[in-house]
């Protein structure tokens, strides 16, 4: 598997690639099955998890499938009532806020994610024995985020002011939610995935000292259950430049660089200890294929640059995920180029 081989220091078989959100509304087969079906819905249905799964792998030939599925799966498996509305996000429909609200948050049983591991086993059996299965988290702080705030923010004004005014009530929140993500990863992990992503999505909202201080000893407990399992663990946030090397330090053998940072560069500030992964603006792919071209020769470049330096490997993938109006041809050409430069 190239993604693997890449992802632990060993030279693939061809340089590795795949999109985050490559499953989803940029494929038309995506949108017509997913007419009159809701997000939640779909994440809960095993065979339309798989199919949806299948398709860029199908249509685009990644060198990985990232289960289809959303960070807020586990909250709403272990019974948070939230919903995913079209056009905003995950939306929360009772904001935690107090020591209660933090004391009733549910647990995660590993039956009741049984229609994600269900999916995981369906997929076992039709990807081809080259293309990696990537399983996936939201992480502690982004999930207390959504939790806190009650839906996507631009501020994330209730939670900064939970995490520095209320540190105590802060780390119990914390802690549930790592129990959570570990569960979820585990279950994951046990199905059979080939590695997994812990998505810090908001991370990058945050100072390095309050990142050090209030978010990677949580982080840190997540990577070090999951490490045992011996499957790659990616970590991934959107803006994290400054906090690149703290990301890497709570434990991770793959980082995921946003478009912002020179992978080069990237690679350099985490100590060339960890594989690198990114990092195509995905607006690119809306500019044309000259474009693509010359963005992708170029991060392709660093990355090499990166592995001449001693950086372990260099999975390609977008600086963030597809945005939906993305040319499906798009997306596959831009595949076909990485697997040719």
């Amino acid at each position: 598997m190239p993604l693997i081989a890449a992802a632990t220091g060993k030279t693939p078989a061809r340089r590795p690639v795949w999109f985050m959100r490559q499953a989803g509304r940029s494929l038309p087969e995506y949108r017509a099955i997913r007419v009159d079906r809701g997000m939640l819905e779909s994440c809960f249905d095993a065979e339309l998890v798989c199919e949806i799964t299948m398709q860029p792998v199908r249509r685009h030939d990644t060198d990985a499938a990232i289960l289809f599925s959303d960070i807020v799966v586990p909250l709403k498996a272990a019974g948070v009532d939230l919903d995913i509305v079209p056009g905003t996000g995950p939306v929360i429909a009772s904001p935690i806020r107090t020591a209660a609200d933090v004391a009733a948050l549910p647990r995660l049983e590993p039956e009741a994610v049984g229609a994600v591991t269900a999916a995981i086993g369906l997929l076992l059996k039709e990807l081809p024995p080259t293309v990696s299965l990537i399983g996936f988290a939201g992480a502690p702080f982004t999930l207390a985020s959504y939790l806190i705030e009650g839906g996507p923010s631009r501020t994330y004004e209730n939670t900064k002011r939970i995490m520095l005014g209320d540190p105590d009530l802060w780390h119990t929140l914390m802690g549930r939610l790592a129990d959570l993500t570990i569960a979820f990863l585990q279950a994951q992990i046990d199905a059979g995935v080939d590695a997994v992503q812990l998505f810090d999505s908001w991370a990058g909202t945050l100072s390095e000292a309050a990142y050090e201080a209030f978010v990677a000893p949580h982080s840190s407990r997540v990577m070090a259950e999951i490490e045992k399992y011996g499957v790659p663990r990616i970590h991934f946030g959107v803006g994290t430049g400054e906090i690149l090397n703290a990301m890497t330090r709570v434990g991770t053998d793959v980082i995921g660089v946003d478009w912002r940072t020179p992978l080069d560069l990237a690679a350099q500030r985490v100590g060339r200890d960890v594989a690198i992964q990114g990092n195509l603006d995905p607006t690119a792919l809306l500019a044309g294929r000259e474009v693509v071209r010359g963005e992708l020769s170029r991060i392709v470049a660093e990355g090499e640059r990166a592995i001449a330096a001693g950086t372990p490997g260099h999975i390609v993938n977008l600086g963030h995920g597809v945005l939906p109006n993305t040319e499906a041809d798009a997306v596959t050409h831009a595949v076909e180029l990485v697997h040719s430069l």
